[in-house]
């Protein structure tokens, strides 16, 4: 080996010695006090530190179980611990000067604890400010702000966690995988982040933008210009629906946030995908997709949603309204409004409110209007209002078939297609089911439609109806009917005045089932008295007349008296497979 080679393997050897063994010759640990007390004032928070260590292979020094107090008012634990900080210095005046210059920090598995009161002030809002928890700082040099003046030109948070939650309240969400970067950063700069965390349910969220200066009275007002970026937000285990009732869906959100003194400004798309919003509902196949602007005041917890959109296919409706914080939920008054939407694209979206269309049909034409106010915290919301279908199809839907027993009296054939001239109803929907009721449909094969009922969690109908066979329905099957009660029906409605020619064959009746398998039963009793009524109505005059008209029709199946009406009607429950009474 040449004498060059074996001076240059010298110098190697003696580079990694000084490297290995300097550290232990310099006394880092001497650097604890100040540093503890530098970023206890920088903080407004007691922070403690545990062993330190040099490496000047990396030029870092290390700091073990890093803790830094809570805002007692909030809680007496800690508001952040770490196991490991490492802090990037200048070698050269620590070597030489024992002099600390930090250039960057890396904060490494923090455990962060965030609470906000019912006032909606957090626990870290007094950051950088001071708390009863910290020790005094010492006087500033600069006379125009007792706050230090800290900087640091690299801020790295790896792997940390995050557990949210209020302090009037035992619920707590975590969020992991935390990750930040900033760079140039001092509380009177505005430095650019960069931020992700993992959400509950294995969403994420990403923010990338400017932050700063920071806010001297409230850390939780820093001003913001941000682009906020949620991607596979799971509506139930964040808890914005109830997962106890199988409430979901996943939303993802691409907006801008700009905030200033507490006022929040945020505008983008929100898509709202796999949506089941009431208990006996089915993840929609279809989207929803909001744009949306709103803006949020952070010190009163309230907002106001500007005329925003929402977008289900090329149906589009309107949206507007307020919002607020209350506790663990955000509580929201919303108005949607929208007319002439298509049908069509709608329909995929109707299982999320608990509405499955009968097996093996689909909306094929028809144009829909919504009027609806929806209230209440996010995870109990109730929708009230008005819904119309107008000039539908339900293609592959035979109601005559559905109403066997009505069809079967009055000889009504549908089709394997339903036309619907007109179906509107008020609605209200709770997270438990849905009721309707002042349901009014228009049915040109049938007649009409009257009554309401309710939609249960698992599913099931329970409907009160009264169908009104048109005379031109009814009376064109009577003539096909057999048998005497064709005869009571087509000489009941012939007979009709003038003034109720139009009324038709009124017939109550009770849809049971589910919304995918409906079941039309109809109410013996209910026609009877419906007859009767009509009858009445119509100028039939006394029970006595009725009879007699009813007994004439029957060719003398009943007499002239009231009790031949009865008798009458006792032969019409026979049409429904009811034993006429003896």
């Amino acid at each position: 080996m040449s004498s060059k080679l074996k001076w240059i393997g010298i110098v190697i050897v003696a580079i990694v010695l000084i490297l290995l063994i300097a550290p232990f010759l310099i006394p880092v640990n001497k650097f604890k006090p100040v540093i503890a007390s530098n970023a206890s004032d920088a903080l407004g928070r007691k922070v403690q530190l545990g062993n330190l260590s040099l490496s000047l292979i990396t030029g870092t020094v290390g700091i073990d179980d890093v803790s830094i107090a809570d805002d007692p008012k909030f809680n007496s634990g800690p508001f952040l611990t770490a196991k490991s900080v490492k802090v990037g210095v200048e070698l050269i005046p620590l070597i030489f000067s024992q002099q600390l210059n930090v250039t960057e920090i890396t904060v490494v598995n923090p455990q962060v604890i965030m609470l906000k009161d019912p006032a909606g002030r957090w626990n870290f809002s007094s950051i950088g400010g001071t708390s009863s928890g910290a020790p005094k700082a010492a006087p500033a040099k600069s006379s125009g702000d007792s706050t230090p003046d800290v900087s640091i030109g690299k801020l790295r948070v790896d792997d940390g966690q995050i557990t949210l939650g209020n302090t009037n309240s035992r619920k707590r969400t975590v969020y992991t995988k935390v990750n930040l970067t900033a760079t140039d950063v001092a509380n009177k700069n505005n430095f650019p982040v960069d931020f992700s965390m993992e959400l509950p349910g294995g969403g994420t969220m990403k923010i990338n933008g400017k932050v700063g200066p920071v806010d001297q009275k409230d850390a939780a007002f820093t001003p913001q210009n941000v682009k906020l970026t949620i991607s596979g937000l799971d509506l139930a285990k964040t808890g914005f629906l109830d997962p106890s009732l199988g409430l979901g869906g996943l939303a993802d959100m691409d907006a801008n946030l700009v905030s200033n003194s507490g006022e929040m400004a945020t505008k983008g798309t929100l898509k709202l995908s796999k949506a089941k919003l009431v208990a006996g509902g089915s993840p929609a196949s279809i989207p929803a997709v909001v744009n949306f602007d709103t803006k949020y005041n952070m010190a009163r917890g309230t907002g106001v949603l500007n005329p925003s959109t929402i977008n289900i296919g090329n149906a589009k409706t309107n949206l507007i309204g307020t919002y607020r914080s209350e506790g663990d939920d955000f509580a929201v008054d919303l108005k949607i409004a929208g007319d002439g939407l298509p049908a069509t694209d709608l329909e995929s979206f109707l299982p999320a409110i608990g509405v499955n269309l009968p097996e093996k049909s689909r909306l094929s034409a028809g144009t829909m209007n919504t009027n609806l106010r929806v209230t209440g915290p996010t995870d109990k919301l109730v929708t009230d209002g008005n819904i119309g279908l107008f000039n539908g199809k339900l293609a592959g839907f035979d109601l005559g078939q559905k109403m066997s027993g009505i069809a079967s009296l009055a000889g009504i054939k549908t089709g394997s297609d339903l036309l619907i001239e007109k179906f509107t109803t008020d609605v209200h929907m709770a997270p438990t089911g849905l009721r309707t009721q002042n349901l009014n449909a228009v049915v040109p094969s049938l007649g009409s439609m009257v009554g309401g009922g309710t939609v249960d969690d698992k599913n099931n109908l329970n409907f009160n109806l009264v169908a009104t066979v048109s005379n031109a329905v009814a009376g064109a099957a009577t003539g096909s009917m057999a048998g005497g009660a064709g005869a009571i029906l087509g000489n009941t409605l012939g007979g009709e005045s003038t003034a109720c020619k139009n009324s038709g064959l009124k017939v109550p009746l009770q849809v049971k089932g589910t919304t995918s398998n409906p079941q039309f039963v109809p109410d013996v009793g209910g026609i009877a008295a419906g007859l009767l009524k009509s009858e009445l109505a119509c100028g039939g005059g006394s029970m006595d007349n009725l009879g007699g008209n009813l007994g004439k029709s029957a060719g003398g199946l009943a007499g002239t008296s009231g009790k031949g009406a009865a008798d009458t009607i006792n032969q019409l429950g026979g049409l429904f497979g009811k034993k006429p009474k003896p």
